[in-house]
């Protein structure tokens, strides 16, 4: 069992961390069939740099395109400070807004 008592699941032959992830992917596996949305990815990577030093890394959950609008979206039950902190600086950084679903 991890730190925050999540639970992996397995869908499609993919591993995630927590049972809501799954739910998660498999609902936007559902919308990308019907149509709704496009490019579905997981797991996208964010490289923060600030004057050409590598500060961290930021892995989304998933992100995907809505009527031509991208969006990247992550998973939460509990947001921990270093989550915040990175959310705020790869929104300031690539000038997006990171979707929570809640867990």
């Amino acid at each position: 069992m991890s730190k925050y008592r999540n639970i992996k699941t397995e869908v499609d032959g993919i591993v995630f961390d927590s049972k809501a992830e799954a739910k998660r992917y498999a609902e936007l596996r559902l919308l990308e069939k019907a149509n709704e949305i496009s490019d579905l990815r997981l797991q996208p990577k964010f490289n923060c740099k600030i004057h050409g030093q590598k500060i961290c890394t930021y892995r989304a959950d998933f992100d995907y395109y809505v009527g031509g609008q991208w969006v990247v979206e992550d998973v939460k039950g509990f947001r921990t400070p270093l989550y915040r902190l990175k959310k705020k600086l790869v929104e300031a950084l690539y000038g997006i807004e990171i979707r929570e679903v809640r867990a």
